[in-house]
């Protein structure tokens, strides 16, 4: 399946939505100077052909108790093992991504803990299960910033 063509409104559309997924559609259709409905029929097209993958909350880790976030790369005793690396890292709740890569690790993983302790515990006791020759953490101070991809016309 080719990329999806996207004209100047589809590209307007993903420009407010990635900075306010919460934007309502009579703002954007007023902002567009087309209809709420046929700013609902985009927004359903770009749905079904994948360009949005969803909206959601962002949750501040640190105001519910999570002060620790680390980043994990892992080396794998077997790489052929990495579905079954994949699907129980699903199972740790902490981890919120996980990518199979190129370089240094077979594997990257970004986790969110309570603290050192609950971090060194995951790492024991959770990840240590999985068949890793060997992990190498870093761990984040704070997080500078983080955004959504730049939305352009295809020649800007």
């Amino acid at each position: 399946m080719g990329r999806p063509q996207l004209d100047s409104l589809d590209i307007r559309i993903l420009q407010m939505l990635s900075s306010s997924a919460r934007k309502p559609f009579l703002e954007i259709a007023r902002e567009c100077n087309v209809s709420g409905a046929a700013i609902h029929q985009r927004i359903q097209k770009l749905t079904a052909a994948g360009v949005i993958k969803g909206s959601e909350s962002l949750i501040d880790p640190a105001a519910v108790g999570y002060e620790t976030c680390a980043y994990i790369g892992f080396f794998l005793k077997d790489p052929s093992d990495f579905d079954h690396v994949v699907e129980e890292l699903k199972k740790i709740p902490e981890v919120v991504e996980c990518y199979f890569t190129t370089g240094q690790y077979d594997m990257f993983i970004k986790l969110y803990a309570h603290n050192n302790d609950h971090l060194l515990h995951i790492i024991h006791n959770r990840l240590q299960q999985l068949g890793l020759a060997r992990t190498e953490s870093l761990i984040s101070f704070k997080e500078v910033f983080k955004r959504q991809i730049p939305i352009m016309m295809p020649n800007d």
